[in-house]
């Protein structure tokens, strides 16, 4: 899942002169509860089918529920499914579903579910995460139009059962049950108002909170659905989901009282804040299952030759990035794209260089660039886009760190949207960007540069070993076995380096101590239907 990175130091002054003065709080009705939420980023939608990013997820998964969902601290419950059953092979699934109603009262049903499958896997739908569900019988051939939606391996034996055949065992299923690709969406809805359909006068949910206004680049407002079957237990009516790219601003404002939370705090922040009479009761720092990385275009010139893309990795002073910008309030070095921490996953091996001492490294770098013909007379020129305010200091310093050894490159920031936008277009040479896990397995990760993983592979990588190592993974059903072959693919990819991994994550969020509800957990997934206030009367 794409994520907005943390502001860093370089940023502090910018953004500080830069706050907005949001004002009061605003005015919740006589008798109800509302939560005021800062959410990075405007949403590019609010179907399911079209989104990638977690600021994203954050409303939707507050309006739809898949076959499972994420408890209060982010584990895998029974969602839409209360139980379920696999055949012995492992590739066949059952779902048996609850009682539940549509906002609008009507039912939701596994057909549902089945129409949402084919849709998302259509390729009309041009839906970005497609080739997350490639596990499920036929799903490929579907999604790049060799083969009719109703070729793919769903059908709802009634209105209550759900059956999902695979391509192979899938360990990871019920966490992805839980992703918004396999939300259901409301076929009668969709069928009626089609790419209008998740306007806020059209919209239809099965979640616990329904999107009753957007005005682009400052809010979504969302009321509680009185037809979700646990209505009765929701504490909010109404949470508001603020654009508030400022994280600096959004500080501000979670401390005068205006919102209740904000999804990141800027690294170099967290020591100031922690220290007493600031806001240390309000930080809520935790592991995350992420990392920051660069990416280079595969059609680029200058990127073919491996040299220069280990050079390029090679100059980067990782640890004055974690430690220095980033007070150690950021994240981990990084060395290896999957991060510690992953379910039945231990990361392959370090680079040998890693340990090497940054001048070392460089002096290094230098020779292979070189070797590759590049030098004084012929530096390394090249375009780097990066995501705006929120990566701008930490490019700065690998800018710096690359110009150590002869190389010119040139930063273009833009919101992350529009950066995203020229990743999917290949409209870049070298790009930066975060991944959050999908669900926990490193499949999630090494998935990203698959060949058949289509925009968000975005340097275009391919080598038909690392897909038939994924692949033996995939068709393997002994977790050891199934872990080395992993291994060995993440082995390679480090080796070729068509990705720059530069730090693990940490998730960040700014929680009013009044909010409860709110527990930190390793998928960064706070839905409201758990939070309230200390203070609430209801």
């Amino acid at each position: 899942m794409k994520i907005a990175a943390f502001a860093l130091a370089a940023l502090a002054a910018l953004t500080l002169a830069g706050c907005s003065q949001k004002g009061v709080r605003a005015p919740c009705p006589s008798g109800k509860v509302c939560l005021e939420a800062g959410n990075g980023s405007d949403p590019v939608s609010l179907d399911p089918h079209k989104i990638t990013g977690t600021w994203e997820d954050r409303i939707d998964g507050d309006m739809f529920i898949g076959l499972t969902q994420s408890d209060i601290a982010g584990n895998v419950i029974p969602g839409m499914a209360q139980t379920w059953e696999t055949s012995p092979d492992g590739l066949t699934w059952t779902f048996h579903l609850r009682d539940a109603k549509w906002s609008d009262g009507a039912p939701v049903t596994a057909d549902d579910f089945v129409f949402s499958l084919r849709r998302i896997m259509t390729p009309e739908t041009a839906a970005e995460y497609a080739s997350l569900l490639y596990f499920i019988k036929g799903a490929q051939p579907v999604n790049e139009g060799k083969a009719a939606p109703d070729t793919l391996g769903v059908r709802a034996i009634d209105a209550h059962t759900l059956e999902i055949r695979l391509e192979h065992p899938a360990p990871y299923l019920l966490e992805l049950a839980k992703h918004q690709t396999m939300y259901p969406v409301p076929r009668h809805v969709v069928e009626k108002y089609g790419m209008k359909w998740t306007e806020p006068a059209n919209i239809v949910v099965n979640g616990p909170y329904k999107v009753v206004s957007w005005k682009l680049g400052d809010k979504i407002v969302a009321e509680k659905n009185p037809l979700f079957w646990d209505a009765s237990q929701l504490c909010i009516d109404r949470v508001t989901y603020y654009a508030s790219q400022d994280p600096v601003a959004a500080e501000r404002q979670v401390k005068r009282g205006e919102l209740d939370m904000q999804s990141s705090i800027t690294a170099n922040r967290v020591a100031f804040l922690r220290r007493p009479g600031n806001m240390p009761e309000f930080i809520h720092l935790n592991t995350y299952l992420g990392v920051t990385y660069l990416f280079f275009n595969g059609s680029s010139p200058q990127f073919r030759d491996k040299r220069v893309r280990q050079a390029l990795s090679m100059a980067i002073d990782r640890d004055f990035l974690t430690k220095g910008i980033m007070m150690g309030s950021g994240g981990e070095t990084a060395y290896t794209f999957v991060p510690p921490g992953v379910a039945n996953y231990s990361p392959a091996a370090k680079p040998e260089w890693a340990s090497w001492p940054l001048e070392r490294r460089q002096q290094e770098a230098r020779r292979l660039l070189a070797e590759a013909g590049y030098g004084p007379d012929h530096p390394l020129t090249f375009e780097v886009k990066h995501r705006g305010l929120e990566a701008s200091a930490f490019m700065a310093t690998v800018q710096s760190d690359w110009r150590q050894v002869g190389v010119k490159a040139k930063l273009i920031g833009s919101e992350s949207q529009v950066a995203y936008q020229a990743y999917r277009t290949r409209d870049f040479d070298m790009g930066d960007g975060g991944w959050i896990a999908d669900y926990n397995d490193a499949v999630s990760f090494l998935a990203l540069m698959q060949s058949q993983t289509g925009s968000m592979n975005y340097g275009d990588y391919k080598n038909p070993r690392y897909d038939e190592l994924l692949a033996k993974a995939d068709n393997e059903p002994d977790a050891v076995k199934r872990a080395e072959f992993l291994r060995q693919a993440e082995a390679m990819v480090l080796d070729d380096t068509p990705v720059i991994p530069i730090y693990f994550l940490i998730n960040s969020n700014l929680v009013s101590p009044r909010v409860t509800g709110f527990v930190d957990n390793i998928t960064d997934q706070h839905r409201t239907r758990y939070m309230c206030f200390k203070d609430a009367k209801r």
